[in-house]
């Protein structure tokens, strides 16, 4: 069930659908970035996702492997995406390894973490303005 719930977000975010991503997360989710910052409650999460859509319209997520203990998975693959969708500019291309961190409860995403190198995606933005 915890496998299914983390993929079930997963494909929520890879689909960039704000309302599901909302729906599949806990009213007191954490979302916790990969400088370490932490966001929490579903409103907060809502802005911040439909908002990390605009800086990255085709934001994706690939999972290559994904283990599971009781209520928590860890999951590990690839993140990238173009800044504000401008696919013709290679320079602001990227995708990097990256790891995830959820925990689960009652079939929904409590805590989101996230682990990859912010450095790339951080520059390309500034690059990009």
């Amino acid at each position: 069930m915890s496998e299914q719930a983390f993929r079930r977000f997963v494909d929520a975010i890879n689909r960039r659908d704000v309302d599901k991503i909302c729906s599949l997360i806990t009213k007191d989710h954490m979302f916790i970035d990969s400088q370490g910052n932490e966001i929490s409650g579903k409103e907060a999460m809502r802005k911040g996702w439909a908002g990390y859509f605009q800086l990255f319209p085709d934001y994706q997520i690939e999972v290559t492997e994904v283990f599971v203990r009781g209520e928590t998975v860890a999951a590990f693959g690839f993140a990238g995406g173009t800044c504000h969708g401008l696919k013709e500019r290679k320079d602001l291309a990227w995708k990097l390894p990256a790891a995830w961190n959820a925990k689960i409860a009652e079939g929904k995403i409590s805590r989101w973490q996230v682990y990859a190198d912010s450095k790339i995606p951080f520059d390309i933005i500034n690059k990009a303005k």
